[in-house]
């Protein structure tokens, strides 16, 4: 028998290990003449712990990944983890210092050594918490972007780029973390709003030096790298003076006054310091007027030779405080400005990070872009939703060179050495360089160095869907799963991985690396805010796995997955999946305490009953619906059509339709209703599966009297296809009629405040014979679930009767003697009463601009749900009264 209550803990964790131990998603052989269908794991940082962005991408992709195995795809999951390089290697310093040990002491081998050593023992701990999730990957083919084969890969793709010059040497500026003394994207930029200054200082005009431009700027510490000041070309103020030259404060040096659209007449003066050795947007400025670039800092942040003797050395906020003060004691302080502004963090170093000149690799990703360009535009690669398709645009068709070199150990070493006179030799061993440098220095006479940086994780990781499938070499696998069918991420990532794997592949495979681009949303805490540690918001996935369960978590992430809007998630909603979970678990166990066993020999065409051919034409519905859902990644629709059908239709209907015949003295009824229900149940099973597979797994192998340990899994099983024609309408028809009649018996009960006991009369005016006819085929359900005695077809209404209108049908239900109508009137009048006190307080805060204007956002919206829930029993308690004096 089963138990009484789900153990969803014991459940899932003998299911995960029943899975990972058979290795059950491992592809089989007989699949081979199957049609493809691959899908890219996003490689999860091998640092990484599940939190609930990963939550929402691993089940999106596993949601389809299931689906199109029991479609019988042939179905490759590639997971894999990437060797995350920064936060690698500050994972290992960090353990290092606890020991003891500095970094600093260690060669680049030995460090190495450790490194290796930590990602062997604790390294990959994700993958294990995505097996709670229930990711369903084919973990035997897992990838890590450190392995010798993809080494060997990332070189091939760095030597091919650079011998077509697609990969370069260049000096330009790029994101420098201070403290880690590396290059970092832009990914890794955290730009936080803080409060700060903006200082205005006068510049004089070289030839008056008694005018002067007043310039505002957050960072007076750079003035010495200023080569312009720009403004509008349409700035009254200026216009007169572009072209003359300024007296650089504090310096000897003059500087031109340039028009530039990057200007705001409306921000601070309306002039800006050009400074492009220290700044993205001046650096741009810099390029269309041809302006010298100066570089005043050194790697630590602190002002270098180019700067006077006086501030040489000084770090750059300590030389801020020195440059203001010397400022104001030439009177070249106009004043300062309290603001708040962008200022952009190293995500892992948590130092404030600074716009450097120097010297990096770059590829050319101008030249690689026009290919991934045109296949969006040809729709080679379609965007779900399409408006994310823009945003793609915007970006590859602005796009900048790619700096592609960290300074740091971890991570795929530059294949380049360097000669003694600076030429470059790029190889994929140090044997093939020095066979390339005697052919260009003709003799043995010199010395080469290995270039010290490493790649960028992003290179790698863009080369992730045809490497891992064996390229460089032309393997069976490449040619049959490549170009795959979906990439499943969340838009953060359109330019740092989805736009480099197009243009990687494009290049290297000669097509796209994906069809279909499905952007999911991004999710928010319960009141519509961005979860941080900070506003201590953060929902961890692995708690509510452990509270409610990986189903509930799946089901409640799939439920909010509507295309193009983003997931506001509470616990509360996680709570109401895990009921549903027990709502599914409870008419399991009414199947088994009343002998519905599971027959593969039922045929749901042959089945007689009413309520039956109902269910069967309704499933038969609902198959269409949700396949259809699946495969246009409506997760939202496919989840929403299951939830009603379950816990509406099956549970609550067609269950209690099943009593009165189970328990009835028909054998041939009482049969084919439990074999029904018994197919019915295992066919929602199998369609609810993808979305929650633990507890679809356990009841399935209930019904099929497997035990939880046995080599089965509905995953592997076929996806549900009515393939004949259900002919069924009629009865779906009757059937339905009666829902929605004993509905409107159950809202009239609940709003005249009619006893649950108390038996009712339901007199069916002038009906027609085809109604007479559906009520006399349905009149036993009606009397049972409606709690009616009689049903009477009357020509003429008795008086003191409530009417109600069922589809063509006018029922009436006489009050005489059910209720006290005048006492019942009296109630619903005070009812309503204090309803519209309740609306009017509503309606004064709601229009009250100083509360809208200083009211949080959550109190808001709670009082328009208030007013919401306040004007529906409004309606509803109206909807009686006019019922009641009808009588």
């Amino acid at each position: 028998m089963q138990e009484k209550n789900y153990n969803v803990t014991k459940t899932e964790e003998i299911l995960s290990e029943k899975w990972a131990r058979n290795n059950f998603f491992k592809r089989a052989e007989k699949e081979k003449k199957a049609e493809p269908f691959c899908i890219m794991m996003p490689p999860a940082n091998v640092t990484g712990s599940l939190h609930i962005g990963h939550a929402l991408t691993y089940t999106l992709q596993d949601i389809i990944v299931r689906f199109n195995r029991m479609c019988g795809r042939d179905v490759l999951w590639q997971p894999g983890v990437d060797h995350a390089g920064i936060a690698t290697q500050m994972v290992v310093e960090r353990q290092l210092e606890k020991k003891g040990i500095e970094k600093s002491s260690l060669s680049r081998e030995d460090f190495l050594r450790h490194v290796w050593s930590w990602k062997e023992e604790s390294g990959g701990l994700i993958v294990d918490q995505l097996k709670r999730l229930g990711a369903s990957a084919n973990w035997d083919r897992s990838r890590f972007t450190m392995d010798d084969r993809f080494n060997k890969a990332v070189n091939k793709c760095f030597i091919t780029l650079f011998e077509k010059n697609l990969i370069y040497r260049d000096k330009r500026l790029v994101n420098w973390d201070v403290k880690l003394q590396t290059a970092i994207s832009d990914l890794e930029v955290e730009v936080k709003e803080e409060k700060g200054t903006l200082w205005y200082i006068k510049y004089p005009l070289a030839d008056d030096p008694t005018v002067f431009v007043i310039v505002a700027t957050t960072r007076p510490e750079t003035l010495f790298g200023d080569t312009a000041v720009a403004v509008h070309k349409d700035d009254e103020r200026y216009k007169k003076l572009i072209g003359k030259c300024l007296q650089l404060p504090l310096t000897h040096k003059k500087i031109p006054i340039i028009a530039d659209e990057h200007c705001d007449p409306g921000k601070g003066s309306g002039a800006v310091k050009i400074t492009p050795a220290h700044d993205f947007n001046d650096f741009q400025v810099s390029k269309r007027h041809n302006l010298d670039i100066i570089n005043i800092l050194d790697s630590k942040a602190c002002l270098n030779e180019e700067v006077p003797e006086a501030y040489r050395g000084l770090e750059r906020f300590c030389a801020r405080k020195e440059v203001l003060k010397e400022l104001s004691e030439l009177g070249l302080l106009e004043k300062e400005e309290e603001i708040i502004h962008g200022v952009p963090y190293g995500d892992r170093s948590g130092t404030v990070i600074e716009p450097w000149m120097t010297d990096q690799w770059f590829v050319n990703a101008k030249e690689l872009s026009v290919a991934a360009i045109e296949a969006v535009e040809n729709k080679k690669t379609k965007f779900i939703p399409e408006k994310w398709k823009a945003v793609y645009f915007e970006w590859l068709k602005n796009i900048e060179p790619w700096c592609i070199s960290r300074q740091i150990w971890w991570g795929h070493q530059v294949p380049a050495w360097h000669g003694p006179d600076g030429k470059i030799f790029v190889g994929a061993s140090e044997d093939e360089v020095r066979h390339q440098a005697r052919k260009y220095y003709g003799s043995e006479n010199f010395a080469l160095n290995r270039d010290t940086d490493v790649l960028d994780t992003w290179f790698s990781s863009a080369l992730w869907p045809f490497v891992t499938l064996g390229w460089p070499e032309k393997t069976e696998d490449l040619d049959f799963y490549y170009p795959t069918q979906v990439l499943i991420t969340g838009s953060d990532l359109i330019f740092f991985w989805v736009a480099r794997m197009m243009m990687m592949g494009l290049y290297f495979m000669k097509d796209v690396p994906f069809s279909k681009v499905y952007m999911h949303p991004l999710v928010l805490d319960e009141k519509g805010q961005k979860m941080s540690k900070s506003k201590g918001n953060v929902i961890n996935p692995l708690q509510l796995i452990d509270e409610y369960g990986a189903d509930a978590l799946r089901c409640t992430i799939s439920s909010l997955s509507a295309q193009g809007k983003n997931i506001r998630l509470s616990e509360k909603q996680i709570e109401g999946s895990r009921n549903f979970a027990t709502k599914i678990w409870n008419t399991s166990r009414y199947l088994a305490m009343n002998g519905c066993e599971y027959d593969d020999s039922f045929n749901p065409c042959e089945v007689k009953v009413s309520v039956n051919r109902w269910i069967v034409y309704k499933l038969e519905k609902l198959v269409a619906k949700v396949t259809l859902a699946f495969q246009a990644y409506k997760f939202n629709e496919s989840s929403y059509c299951l939830y009603q059908f379950i816990w509406g239709t099956f549970c609550d209907w067609y269950v209690e339709f099943s009593k009165p015949i189970i328990n009835g003295s028909c054998q041939k009824q009482k049969e084919e209703t439990k074999k029904c229900l018994a197919w019915c149940f295992m066919i929602i099973l199998k369609l609810m599966h993808p979305i929650m597979p633990f507890i679809t797994d356990k009841l399935a192998m209930q019904l099929l009297n497997i035990d939880i340990t046995g080599d089965f899994s509905l995953s592997k099983e076929d996806w549900p296809s009515l393939e004949e024609k259900i002919e069924f309408k009629e009865a779906a028809d009757d059937i339905d009629w009666v829902c929605n009649f004993v509905t409107e018996i159950r809202v009239l009960r609940m709003q005249s405040n009619i006893a649950p006991k108390v038996m009712l009369t339901a007199n069916i005016l002038e009906a027609s014979d085809s109604h007479k006819s559906r009520v006399n085929r349905c009149r036993d359900l009606i009397l049972t679930l409606a709690k009616v005695e009689k049903i009477n077809f009357v020509e003429k209404l008795p008086p003191g009767c409530i009417q109600l209108i069922q589809d063509g049908i006018t029922v009436g239900i006489p009050m005489q003697g059910v209720i006290d109508v005048d006492k019942e009137r009296q109630r619903l009048i005070g009812t309503m009463e204090k309803l519209e006190v309740e609306l009017n307080s509503l309606k004064k805060k709601l229009d009250n601009e100083e509360f809208m204007k200083k009211a949080p956002q959550s109190i808001i919206e709670e009082q328009h749900r208030r007013q919401d829930m306040a004007m529906a029993k409004l309606s509803s308690t109206r909807h009686a009264l006019e019922r009641l004096e009808s009588i």
